[in-house]
């Protein structure tokens, strides 16, 4: 039984298939430090709320974090950072190691196969990926799976385009990262990401406002819509005017990177977009309106919003493992007995 992992900045999903249906497993990718206190670990305990305990401190790790950190007067924390895990946290690897295997849980058999989410190396940040792809592939290996990274961008392509033979252009806008890929039946001809994402809108919007990011990231969360009409001094309007330059600098950067060497000439592709930070209601016709005047050297066929953008990329790399299961299955059954 193959599953898909997306490791995002902002959340953790599991996919796997049961029957006909694909079950998500998803926790925020958050901790909250509270004191700890014989009464309070009980509470936590009876009440089922994800934790762990070090000396006199205890951690409230995923979902039940934000409620906490409102609960104490605390700001949330978090084991991932511009996509990758966080330098600046001394205990990410521990945190994000406990939120992983909450979602993905036991493999259900030794070398059970599992693709992993990893970002593009972003061409506007000296950051690197590598560290973070290994150490990720490390713990997933040490639980019991055998693990394997796909690229982000990639992940949405399998998962949104196989009525158009895995070619067109994948777009994850995530909470660290935004991932770009543009594909050619199944095969990667441009992939790469740009250190901006929901967080950056997030903190550009706070400091503008005077805003917590914790309040900013609630607000955008619950109902928010990019339709320009609120008032520009609040933080729904500071929003969309942060949400627009992202979107134009993300454009910028594909019109730049695209090879023309590299492009078959009358190519004509699909575009579609996901990832969380392309939830809120407008985003799909505010992307379509600002790439219709960028220059990129091949046609659009369409623009569109995955139905799920927050599943898009587990969805995407169960369907890779899936098929490496099948494909080495078929190596099986067509292999020769061993002579008796």
């Amino acid at each position: 039984m193959a599953k898909g992992l997306d490791v995002g900045t902002m959340n953790v999903l599991s996919a796997r298939q049961e029957g006909t249906d694909t079950v998500f497993v998803q926790q925020r990718n958050s901790f909250v430090e509270i004191d700890h206190s014989d009464m309070a670990e009980q509470m936590l305990s009876r009440s089922d709320v994800l934790h762990i305990r070090k000396d006199d401190t205890v951690y409230v790790v995923g979902d039940d974090a934000l409620e906490f950190a409102n609960i104490f007067n605390r700001e949330t924390r978090r084991p991932m950072q511009q996509g990758i895990l966080s330098s600046d946290e001394r205990s990410a690897i521990p945190m994000i190691k406990l939120i992983t295997e909450q979602v993905v849980g036991e493999p259900e058999s030794p070398g059970e196969r599992l693709y992993f989410s990893s970002p593009a190396d972003p061409i506007d940040s000296d950051l690197n990926t590598l560290y973070h792809q290994k150490t990720i592939r490390s713990f997933l290996e040490d639980t019991g799976y055998d693990a394997e990274p796909i690229n982000e961008g990639m992940a949405v392509i399998y998962s949104e385009l196989a009525d158009d033979n895995f070619t067109g252009l994948g777009i994850s806008f995530g909470a660290g990262m935004t991932n770009v890929c543009l594909s050619y039946y199944a095969v990667p001809v441009m992939k790469f990401s740009v250190a901006r994402g929901g967080d950056w809108v997030d903190e550009q919007t706070a400091q503008a406002t005077g805003t917590p990011v914790d309040k900013v990231t609630s607000i955008k969360e619950d109902d928010f819509q990019l339709d320009f009409t609120t008032d520009v001094g609040g933080v729904e309007g500071a929003l969309s005017i942060y949400y627009e330059n992202l979107l134009d600098y993300v454009i910028d950067k594909i019109a730049a990177e695209v090879n023309e060497e590299d492009v078959e000439e009358g190519l004509d592709v699909p575009v579609v977009v996901t990832g969380g930070t392309s939830s809120p209601r407008g985003f799909e016709k505010l992307f379509r309106d600002h790439l219709e005047d960028a220059e990129i050297p091949f046609s659009i066929s369409g623009v569109s919003q995955a139905s799920e953008p927050m599943y898009s990329v587990a969805r995407g790399a169960l369907v890779a493992a899936r098929s490496d299961e099948e494909e080495e299955r078929q190596q099986r059954e067509a292999a020769p007995e061993p002579d008796e």
